[in-house]
């Protein structure tokens, strides 16, 4: 493997840490305090222009939290992350089958995501609280992936390019449209853009790979 490459997963593999971590749970004061200290590893140059917005936007926020107090900083956002994703009524449910218009919330299409886990292979986590079709699941499927194309397991494209096509992509973009919409909060604004930016690159280098 190449320098160029090395460095790919290693840019892939934190981004996809970063979103996982920003909607597994709202933010521990210790992913503030690590955010707070060393940003984001992110790809040489330009990737695209949602994701290229969201490290900007990103980067801004850091900048302005720049030497206040971790923990005030992680009760801001945790506040935000209950108002948005956990309620009462919360007016955004990060779940495929809640964005899909082809099944019903929690039913038939959730049964369809963990095929695409199984056929690939992979068991969401027992410690996770959210059903399968929650995107923070969603995004460990894609990190399992990932770490398995790093030791050059290629038929993990394969089922990359699919999950992208009959999953992934099919809602991610509406979701991001919707906290962007729904927040004040200049950190889950650069989220948005991140994982938006972030699903669209990594579709596009599976359907180069698969």
């Amino acid at each position: 493997m190449s320098v160029d490459q090395r460095a790919l997963y290693v840019a892939r593999l934190e981004l996809v840490n970063f979103l996982i971590d920003a909607f597994a749970d709202a933010p521990s004061t210790a992913f503030v305090e690590t955010l707070l200290d060393d940003g984001i590893t992110v790809p040489d140059g330009s990737v695209g222009e949602t994701l290229d917005r969201g490290f900007e936007r990103l980067e801004t926020v850091l900048d302005e939290n720049e030497g206040r107090d971790p923990e005030l900083v992680q009760d801001e956002l945790e506040r935000e992350f209950t108002r948005l994703f956990v309620g009462p009524r919360p007016p955004i449910l990060p779940h495929e089958t809640y964005y899909r218009e082809d099944t019903d919330f929690r039913g038939t299409g959730l049964t369809e995501v963990e095929a695409g886990y199984g056929a690939a292979g992979w068991s969401p986590p027992d410690d996770y609280p959210e059903e399968n079709d929650y995107v923070a699941v969603e995004l460990a499927f894609l990190r399992n992936l990932i770490r398995r194309q790093r030791t050059g397991d290629e038929e993990t494209f394969g089922y990359q390019r699919v999950f992208h096509e009959e999953h992934l992509s099919a809602w991610i973009d509406d979701l991001a449209a919707d906290i962007r919409e729904r927040t004040d909060e200049p950190f889950y604004a650069a989220v948005a853009d991140v994982l938006e930016g972030d699903i669209a690159f990594e579709e596009e280098i599976a359907m180069q790979m698969a």
